[in-house]
Parts: C-alpha cells; structure tokens; sequence
C-alpha cells in the first residue's frame, strides 16, 4: 500500500474486505508495507502521513478483529528534503473457533548441540543456568534425565499472542492457558540426537509432518556426528530447515565464525544448493523469515546462547513472522476429502480408556463420529466411536486436515492398535498391500544392494521390514544409482499411498524414492464386508 490518509467512507470499506480476503488467504496473518507503490516502488512517506496511514490500518484492523505489530521501519532516499519512511506491519487476527495457526518445527541436531536446552529456554522464558536446567521439564523418562539424553519424541508448544508478544510457561502455568490467549502456535518436536536412537527420529520427520525443521548445531564442536544425517534427512524429506548455532557464549568469535564458514561451505555444496543468510539484527530476521517461506532454497542462521540469552530475540521475532506454507485454498481441498487419521502414539488414560494420538491428514473428523481402524495383523479394518478430541492439551469439537490431535476412543481394545495404523471413514474402501514398488535412490551402501536384502522402511507413520524381492533392469545397484524395486512386507499388509516419500535403512545402508505402485489386496480378501456384514465386530 502507498499511503492510508483519511480514506472516504466507501474506499474505507473496500480495504476493509481487502484485508479480510488477505488474513483469510494467509490463514489469519498478513504483512503490510506501507509506503510501496503497487508496482514495488520505494516512494515513502513522511511522518505525518505515516502518522495517519497506522491510524488507518488500525482501524481497519479493529473492524476485521485483527490487531497489528509494526515490524521495522527504513528511511528511504526519495528526491525530497523530509526524511521519509517505510514501514513493515504485521496483521494478525485474533483467532475465532480456535483456529490458531499451529506450525510444527522439528528440532534436529547431534547429540549435545543443545537442542531440548535452547526449546526449554523458549517455551520455559528463563535462561539455563549452563548445566542443564533448562531441559528438565522437556524429558518423559528418568532414564533421560540421569544421561542428558533425548531418546523419545517430546512436545513442546510456543505461543504468539495476535501483538507478537511471545505466550509460554512464564506469564502462563497450563497449556490450555497459552492457547487460549495465542493466535499462533509453534509446536517443537524434539527429537533424539544419539545415533542409536536414529530410528526415533526417522519416525519423527516423517510421521508427524513437520512444516519446517530447526537444525542445531554447537558453536564448539561445530559439524560434528549426526549434523550431517539429520541434514540429509530433512532435504530428503523436502522439510525447509533453518539453523541455530549454540553455546557462543562459551566460545571466542573466530570459533563461531569458523562454524558458521563450515556451515555455509556445506549448504552451498552441489547437493544441497542453499543460500545461507546470516541473522544478525531484527531486521535481518523480518528478511529471512519473508524470504524463507517464498523460496525454499534459502537457509537462515542464527547464533545465539541459551545460558546469556545472546540474539534469542530475533529467533523469536524469526519464528512470530514465519508464515504457514500451505494457504487456505489448499487446506479446504483436503478437508473436503474423506478422513484419514495417522495413529503415531497409542496410551491407555485412566478413566478415559485408549487414546491414539496422531495427525489428520485429509478430511474432518468431530466428535462421535464412526470410522474404522486397520489394517490389522490379517488385513482386517475395525470399526470405533471418537468419544473425544484434544489438541495442545486442550478440548476441541472438530479436527481439520492437517492438525494434529489426540483422539479418546473409550473402551476400545488397546491390544489391536499399532503405530503405523490409519483411521479412515467407513466409505473410503481403503486399500492395503504387503507389496508394493518404489522409486528409489541409494544414497550410501557399503557393497551391492541386490535382491533378498532385507530393510526398515519408513513411509509416513508405517515402520515395517520389508524384503527386496526384485530390482527391475538390474541386478544389483551401488552407492548413487536409481531404479525401481519391488518390497514385500515381512510381516503384516500396510496402508500405503501412491506418491507417498519412502525411506529405507539397514545398518549404514540409506536410501529414499517414493512409492510408484501398489499391489492390492482386495476388501473381500481382507474380510471387512463379511465381518461388517455378519456382525462379528466385537467392541
């Protein structure tokens, strides 16, 4: 916009329905920049005009329910001798029927870079005391906390109020609190760093779909371990990573910015083709936060320290500003599909019963609707009830695509649920298939890889070995080479869908493709209409 002065009543309305159509299409964040022609030119304005055009836009704001956030101002040089200026606004809607924006970033890293300090210092609002304090409250079992180690996949959610203030433990003792009073979400999911828990976090990236993933890497040690893997993983998930170097305080400069040299030397390599963009001042956090959504080829870098708390501030100017990557247009497009529910977790609740917990990833699922669950060891779909819904620890009526949730489903026996599951509404006639055949690249391997090898796959949520039972056109392949493979499942029939991203290992063997076909096994076979038909089903 180039200026807001004093708009007549109708021109008034006109960007009022603007600005509703723009937080609608950015699901409920927009960034204006005032003082821009329409075709990108940089005029400004001056400080009175400035002045009355926030006025404007603040109106404007109120009218739609939305509150703003001035991000940055730049002086200009425009032919003229008053100093003029634009500016950067951040709208964001406070968020009707709880649909805050939620964001999932997955926390990657090498063992001891700091990963579950730096989120217990965002989502905790105090500083660690360098020994570890700050990652007390982010560990599920004792064995994690006697070694330090992550080794399971825990949650950790970080809220921005529609002013962009930062809403975490500090100021708020429950999590149903922060989402009460958030307009956006930030989920972290940490994951393990340890290399013998590389399956766990395999399971991580590619189960619960994260928009963007968050590698941290140690000022002192620099790229050290699994840094490496865990970046091959995330650019062969296609997962947009940004990175945070740590610990500088216990580093000189010349250390940090030897890292940081590593870093870009390893991002602009063939293989991944980056372009890394130092975070230095808030500024540069608004930049890289715009650039980072529009073009995936762009990695921002952030240095900070978790125990001075040195430049955390511009991560979380950084991740208030990231906006979602996927618009509303594309969301209401799967949620006019059939529901399909990932199960990731499965607990048992005291008084609840069986609890699954997992990601929607088409269609809408609401409270006490029927679906069936499966495939089972013998290719079987069962039917359940969803009793209830729970998003970030906090009750809610219905679930859209691509939100993840946990789901209460009462009695239901706990014994048949396996991660690696699907929950789909009745009519979807799912299919299920123990074979199956995908593209695939070898990215390591110590010898040949040929027919008879067996590997752990990862698709999704499903973790399953599966035998190589033929290699079309070749006989072997090496380190580098494509073809397409044929697997079978060794021991139960898998949902799977065609397109879906494929990961593989054995030992240090890797691989990834997508899934090309898949060899049905019918719904007769599999029983579900004789059992749905005779009324076998047992609750």
């Amino acid at each position: 916009q180039l200026k807001l002065v004093n708009p007549s009543q109708y021109r008034f309305e006109h960007l009022v329905t603007q600005m509703k159509w723009r937080l609608q299409e950015g699901r409920g964040e927009a960034v204006y920049q005032i003082g821009v022609e329409d075709n990108g030119l940089l005029v400004g304005l001056s400080e009175e005009e400035m002045r009355a055009s926030l006025k404007t836009l603040r109106r404007m704001a109120e009218k739609v329910g939305a509150d703003i956030t001035v991000l940055r101002e730049r002086e200009v040089d425009y032919d003229s001798d008053v100093p003029r200026k634009i500016t950067e606004v951040l709208v964001r809607k406070v968020p009707d029927n709880q649909q805050f924006l939620d964001l999932r970033v997955a926390v990657l890293g090498n063992v001891d870079s700091g990963k579950s300090t730096l989120l217990g210092v965002l989502t905790q609002g105090e500083l660690d005391n360098g020994r570890g304090r700050a990652r007390l409250n982010l560990f599920r079992h004792l064995h994690e906390i006697q070694s330090g180690r992550t080794s399971s996949i825990s949650f950790e959610i970080l809220g921005f109020n529609s002013k962009g203030e930062v809403v975490n433990y500090s100021d708020s003792r429950t999590a149903e609190e922060i989402c009460e009073s958030s307009s956006k979400m930030i989920t972290f999911i940490d994951l393990a760093g340890h290399h013998k828990y590389l399956k766990t976090t395999i399971f991580g990236l590619t189960s619960y779909c994260p928009d963007f993933a968050m590698l941290v890497v140690s000022a002192n040690t620099g790229i050290a371990g699994t840094t490496r893997e865990h970046l091959g993983l995330a650019m062969a998930l296609k997962v947009p990573f940004f990175i945070v170097i740590s610990k500088v305080d216990l580093c000189s400069k010349a250390t940090v910015e030897r890292t940081v040299k590593q870093l870009e030397r390893i991002l602009k390599q063939p293989g991944c083709n980056k372009l890394p963009l130092l975070v230095n001042s808030d500024d540069d956090a608004v930049t890289a936060a715009q650039q980072f959504a529009q073009s995936p080829n762009i990695t921002p870098i952030f240095t900070l320290s978790s125990v001075s708390g040195e430049n955390l501030d511009l991560l979380k100017v950084f991740l208030n500003i990231l906006p979602p990557l996927t618009n509303s247009k594309e969301q209401e497009e799967l949620m006019q599909q059939l529901t399909e529910f990932q199960v990731d977790e499965i607990y048992t609740v005291p008084e609840v019963g069986t609890v699954v917990g997992g990601t929607l990833s088409s269609g809408i699922c609401r409270e006490g609707e029927n679906l069936v669950v499966g495939p089972t060891d013998d290719g079987k779909f069962l039917r359940l009830k969803v009793c209830s819904i729970q998003r970030n620890r906090s009750a809610c009526r219905v679930l859209r695509a691509g939100q993840a949730a946990t789901l209460a489903l009462g009695p239901f026996d706990r014994s048949l649920l396996r991660k690696g599951m699907v929950m789909v509404s009745p009519e979807m006639n799912p299919t299920i298939c123990s074979v199956f055949e995908a593209e695939i690249v070898l990215l390591f391997h110590a010898t040949t890889f040929r027919k008879g090898f067996q590997v752990t796959v990862h698709v999704g949520n499903v973790r399953q070995t599966a035998i190589v039972e033929k290699i079309h056109g070749k006989d072997k392949l090496r380190t580098g080479e494509k073809a397409v493979v044929r697997f079978r499942f060794i021991k139960h029939p898998e949902y799977l869908k065609i397109g879906a991203k494929l990961l593989f290992r054995e030992g240090v063997t890797k691989g990834i493709g997508h899934v090309t076909d898949l060899q049905a096994i019918t719904t007769k076979e599999n029983g579900l209409e004789e059992s749905l038909g005779s009324g076998q089903l047992s609750f």
